[in-house]
């Protein structure tokens, strides 16, 4: 029995993943801590760790140690990062496994400097720049080092921050970069081969430090740019795609999808098979959203739906069951798709469900 292709797919564009690889590169100018926390956001984290474990970078950025423990068990080499703070239950794991984590509290260190107490542990030091979601503050930083040169189960190899609104402050955020630099220039027996990371894809576009030699691009791996000045630089990665399964010819005043939104004229209505329930937005509903069938746009009608959506295709003259629709991907950007969602381009990706076929090409 022959397997029938999938009603909603997603196409992963392997060499659009290393063109934005080597443009973070050129344009930072520093080593790449990639990060693919959030299945790779959306991505899928195995096989974009496979494509990414060949590039020679010194870490993967992970949430956890689940997402860590996936990438050991498949065979990647590229050291794990734990970006944020980590569960007392989670350190063991860590230290045994030689996955680096960020400290980002007095309590951390501690606990990590007993794990170490036979093989130190290579960590970074969390500095609270502005975020407020863990890490020291200035006045901490001093106690902070003190503790750490007599704690002899650690082995410090970096220091990092986060920036909170370098897609939206430029303002706060350059005051960000020079008090990290600051903070930074603090530390004591710093040599090339410690790291120093603070900026994600927005500070690595727009703005410079003096002591960084590591940058942490996320959502600009993926294709898509935190500031549109930037996005004819990269590559979507994702395409987003499913196909009619059938077209229904309604006449003007019949109600369309849950909510009987109300035909204005007589339409050739498609049902494409994704909804809500593949992470097609249900917010997209009434939001002048069109997908791309036949290279021409599409207007959404009615409410998404768990597995269905409705789209207006009376424009097309030629249209059949089986055509394939792209709701974003290179032609229908999903940070578009974002702002008319009333959400984020990052929540969107992450939000596209393991039902969701990923092909890789």
């Amino acid at each position: 029995m022959t397997e029938s292709p999938p009603r909603a797919w997603a196409e992963i564009d392997r060499s659009a993943l290393h063109h934005n690889l080597q443009l973070a590169r050129r344009h930072s100018g520093e080593e790449v801590m990639a990060v693919i926390k959030g299945g790779a956001y959306g991505h899928g984290l195995v096989e974009i760790a496979k494509e990414l474990d060949k590039q020679n970078l010194p870490f993967l950025g992970v949430a956890n140690t689940g997402e860590a423990r996936c990438l050991s068990k498949e065979g990647i080499k590229t050291r794990p990062y734990i970006l944020g703070a980590t569960l007392q239950s989670e350190r063991e794991e860590i230290a045994a496994c030689g996955w680096t984590p960020c400290l980002c509290s007095f309590e951390e260190m501690e606990h990590f400097n007993l794990l170490g107490k036979d093989s130190p542990i290579e960590a970074h030091l969390a500095l609270d720049t502005g975020m407020g979601r863990g890490g020291f503050l200035p006045h901490q930083l001093g106690e902070a080092l003190e503790k750490l040169s007599k704690a002899s189960g650690i082995k410090l190899t970096g220091v990092g921050s986060h920036l909170p609104v370098a897609d939206e402050d430029p303002v706060f955020t350059r005051k960000q970069f020079e008090l990290f630099d600051s903070m930074v220039e603090s530390i004591p027996g710093r040599n090339e081969k410690f790291h120093i990371h603070l900026s994600n894809s927005a500070g690595l576009l727009d703005y410079q430090s003096r002591t960084t030699n590591l940058a942490r691009p996320g959502l600009l791996l993926y294709g898509i740019s935190p500031l549109p000045k930037y996005q004819k630089a990269l590559k979507p990665v994702m395409a987003l795609k499913s196909r009619i399964s059938m077209i229904n010819h309604l006449p003007k005043g019949h109600g369309v999808s849950y909510g009987r939104t109300i035909l204005k004229r007589d339409t050739k209505a498609a049902i494409l098979g994704l909804g809500y329930g593949d992470g097609y937005p249900r917010s997209l509903s009434g939001k002048e959203v069109s997908v791309l069938i036949n290279n021409s746009p599409c207007p959404l009608l009615g409410r998404v739906t768990m597995d269905q959506i409705i789209v207006d295709v009376t424009e097309l003259e030629i249209c059949c069951p089986g055509d394939e629709a792209e709701l974003f991907g290179p032609n229908l950007l999903v940070s578009d798709l974002s702002k008319k969602a009333e959400t984020i381009p990052w929540e969107i990706l992450t939000q596209i469900t393991p039902r969701v076929t990923r092909f890789y090409r």
